[in-house]
């Protein structure tokens, strides 16, 4: 818990410490409880009829050189776009 606080920037008291342990611990244990359900005899939910979703088709992507000249920082050996940093700034 210690570890995800500091991670997330926060504070705790070790009161609070030991509480979100326990409410982290029961969270991840009514996870694996609901994973642990057989869903194998559910059918999917057919697709609305009004569906405004596409069908996914597969399109050439950008030539990854091409972008990485026009990106005004980049590694082009490493084939990395360069961002200014933005953890522990």
């Amino acid at each position: 818990m210690e570890r995800i606080a500091t991670l997330a920037r926060l504070e705790l008291t070790p009161d609070e410490t030991a509480r979100f342990a326990q409410q982290l611990t029961a969270i991840l244990a009514y996870a694996d409880q609901v994973q642990q359900v057989d869903t194998s005899a559910v059918a999917a939910p057919p697709a609305p009829a009004d569906s405004r979703m596409r069908d996914d088709a597969p399109v050439p992507s950008l030539d990854r050189n091409v972008i990485l000249e026009q990106a005004p920082a980049a590694d082009q050996t490493a084939g990395l776009f360069k961002v200014p940093r933005v953890i522990g700034s």
